[in-house]
Formats: structure tokens, C-alpha cells, sequence
């Protein structure tokens, strides 16, 4: 029994020694295996690495020089238009986004009561009209009235000198007893109603001076009241004029507000006109402008129109930070400081044709990028101002009949 004991625990007992070798001999091909997957993770980190680098020195390529900032959006001119006069609404011939041109009429307000105010105005001045006449008459009367006066003065001092030299011979015939006493007498009467005429005719010309200076200030007030007026009747033109609303630029209507049959006042917005003229206001961190000088090339790009690399250039700088001109701008001197880096909004305009820009809308976000290594770079096209607002009938365009003729209009009143 133990000598089988033996037997069989002696092939278990070398088992392990024969599959010891064969266990090593496994071993060594898969070492020998691994050497090239090490050699494929080693070469992919390089990859990854050199990958890295090539990307870091492309973005250094095309990023050394520029500065950048995604705070940037569309600025365009917005020009609220409202009524100088309080009315109804009589027609609207224009709808939301509708674009229009410099000089159409767009908003027609009741003028009946302006009508009435210039014909009542009409009225005053035709009134004023005639009393100016009458006054120059009055003048002219009171200057021919003058010359009479001054003629009858002129002869009755003849009369009155004659009369005078009558009387000095007639008393040397009365010493002499040529004469009697009746006759002397009588001279010496006739020359003293003379010297009475004179004396009246003189008072005569002195009140008919002042009939000419009455007749000159009336013709002063008369003249005075035709220009008052004048000017009444003009402002009732203009008053009616302010019922016709007319686009003062060309540009797209937004943010409409006003319907025929509305009752408007003064100041109160009936739209918004927005003119095609966009640019960018760029809020760079005060750090970025170290070297960026008005003139700069910039390139733009717009998040609402992917793909396209807007041509620009930098135009100005707000002279202050944003914050500065806040309702509330920060007041460093008092409590704790923490400096924040600032930023300064920069105007940036485009060089592209207006055709180019139709799809620039305010209010969108831009990224520009700005090529600061380029110092001696400038444009000739400066952002210019606005043109004169149209602003009444006199300065308007042709309007185009047909097109108003197909809108409605509101019934205010009796036919």
C-alpha cells in the first residue's frame, strides 16, 4: 500500500516540475511581444506631443501681433421719431421692418384743426394788411396836411409883414394930418389880425407835426401787428405741416408703435429708424492697447454670419473706461480696493462696401481682431456723421403715389 503511495504522489510531484519549464517557456514570447506596443505608445505620445507643439507655434503664428476680444457687438444710428403735435392718426403707411426712403411720407395725423388755425390766421393778417394801409394813408393825409399848414403860415406872415409896414407909414400920415383918425385906427387892427393869423397859422403847423407823429407810430403799430401776424400765420403752416410725418433718413423701420385711429402727443415714440450705417464698439481690457493705434487693420467676424472675415479698421478711442461712464461709477477712495482690469470701448469701422454689410445688424455679437504689429497702418475712410434730418413737407422727396395710394386710411369724421 505504501509502496503505491509512493508511486502515485511520485508523478505529482513532477508535475509541477515539468510544467515549470513549459510555464517559461510561455514567458518569454510575450515579453517579446510587448517590446513593440511600448514602442507604438512611445511613438503616439510623440505624436500627441509634436501635435501640441505644431499647434502651439501655428497659434503663435497667427496670433503674435493681434489682439482679440469676444466683447464686441453691432453699434448702428437709432433715431426715435415722434409727433410735434398732438392729433389722431389718420393713416400709417408703413409696417415693421419696412425699409423706406430719405424724404417718404410715412405717418399722416387729422389736420383739420391746423386748417382751421390757418385760415383763421389768414384771416388776421389779410386784417392786419388793411389797417397798415389805412395808417399809411393817415400819414400820407397828415404829411399833406403839414405842407398846407406851413403854405397858410408862410402867407399869413406875408400878410402880417405887409400889414406891419402899412401901419408905420399910416401912423407918419396921421402925425402929418393926411389921414384921419378912422383910417389909422383901421390899419392898426389889420395889423394886429395879422400878427393873430400868424400866431394861429403857427399852432396850425405845430399841431399838424404832431398829427404826423401820430400817423407815423400808428403806421409803426399797424406795421407791427402785420408782422405778428405774419408770424402766426406762419407758425399755423408749420403746426399744420407737423401732421405729416416723413422719414428723415434712409433706413428700416423697427419697434413700430403707432396704428391709424391712435390719438399721439409730443415726445411720444412712434418708431425707430435705423439707418444702414453699422460699426463695432469693442470693449478691449485696458492691458490690450499698449500698442493699438487708430488706423489699424482689423479683421471681424460676425457669430450670425459664420465663415466671413469682415475687413475693418480701429477709428477712435472713448477717451474713459466703461465704468467711468456708468450710472453709478465706481468710487475707489472709500472701502476695501480689489483692482479689476478695465476696459475701454474702441470704435472700429468697416472698410467693406455698403452692400457687403446688409446682414450687420445692431445689437450682434462680433470678434475682432486687431493687428497691432501693424504701426504705420491707415484707412481714408473716416466714420462720418449723419446728413440734415428731413424734417417737414418743403424738404421732402417725390413720394411715390402709387405705393401710399394702396394703404388705408383711418375715418375721423364725417364725409
Amino acid at each position: 500500500m505504501s509502496a503505491s503511495s509512493v508511486t502515485v504522489s511520485a508523478p505529482t510531484l513532477k508535475s509541477p516540475s515539468l510544467e515549470g519549464p513549459t510555464s517559461a517557456g510561455n514567458t518569454s514570447p510575450q515579453a517579446a511581444g510587448s517590446k513593440p506596443k511600448r514602442f507604438r505608445r512611445l511613438l503616439l505620445l510623440g505624436a500627441v506631443g509634436g501635435a501640441l507643439l505644431v499647434g502651439a507655434a501655428v497659434w503663435y503664428f497667427l496670433n503674435a501681433g493681434y489682439e482679440t476680444t469676444d466683447d464686441a457687438t453691432i453699434e448702428a444710428h437709432v433715431i426715435e421719431v415722434s409727433p410735434k403735435v398732438s392729433a389722431h392718426v389718420k393713416a400709417v403707411h408703413f409696417d415693421d421692418n419696412y425699409q423706406v426712403k430719405r424724404g417718404d411720407l410715412l405717418i399722416e395725423l387729422d389736420p383739420r384743426d391746423f386748417e382751421v388755425n390757418l385760415a383763421s390766421a389768414q384771416a388776421n393778417l389779410a386784417s392786419a394788411k388793411s389797417k397798415l394801409d389805412q395808417a399809411q394813408a393817415q400819414q400820407n393825409v397828415a404829411q399833406a396836411g403839414i405842407g398846407q399848414a406851413k403854405a397858410d403860415l408862410a402867407s399869413s406872415q406875408a400878410t402880417a409883414d405887409n400889414a406891419q409896414a402899412d401901419l408905420q407909414r399910416n401912423e407918419h400920415l396921421y402925425q402929418t394930418h393926411v389921414i384921419d383918425r378912422r383910417e389909422y385906427d383901421a390899419s392898426v387892427a389889420q395889423a394886429k389880425s395879422d400878427v393873430a393869423n400868424v400866431d394861429s397859422n403857427a399852432k396850425k403847423v405845430t399841431s399838424q407835426e404832431a398829427q404826423v407823429q401820430l400817423a407815423a407810430a400808428l403806421f409803426s403799430a399797424s406795421s407791427a401787428e402785420e408782422k405778428q401776424a405774419e408770424a402766426q400765420l406762419r407758425q399755423a403752416e408749420l403746426q399744420l405741416s407737423y401732421t405729416q410725418i416723413y422719414a428723415p433718413f434712409d433706413g428700416r423701420v423697427t419697434k413700430k408703435s403707432v396704428e391709424p385711429g391712435n390719438y399721439v402727443q409730443p415726445g411720444q415714440t412712434l418708431f425707430s429708424l435705423v439707418p444702414p450705417d453699422v460699426w463695432v464698439i469693442a470693449n478691449f481690457k485696458e492691458t490690450q492697447l499698449k500698442n493699438m493705434r487708430v488706423g489699424q487693420p482689423v479683421s471681424v467676424q460676425v457669430d450670425a454670419v459664420p465663415g466671413n472675415d469682415f475687413k475693418a479698421h480701429v477709428d477712435s478711442f472713448q477717451v474713459g473706461t466703461g465704468g467711468r461712464f456708468t450710472l453709478l461709477p465706481p468710487e475707489n477712495a472709500t472701502g476695501n480696493f480689489v483692482k479689476v482690469v478695465q476696459r475701454v470701448p474702441v470704435k472700429i469701422v468697416f472698410d467693406e462696401p455698403a452692400s457687403k454689410l446688409e446682414r450687420l445688424w445692431a445689437g450682434e455679437s462680433v470678434e475682432p481682431k486687431v493687428n497691432v504689429g501693424n504701426s504705420t497702418a491707415h484707412s481714408d475712410r473716416l466714420a462720418q456723421p449723419l446728413p440734415p434730418a428731413i424734417l417737414g413737407e418743403s424738404e421732402q422727396s417725390e413720394v411715390r403715389g402709387d405705393w401710399y395710394a394702396s394703404l388705408p386710411t383711418a375715418i375721423l369724421g364725417e364725409r
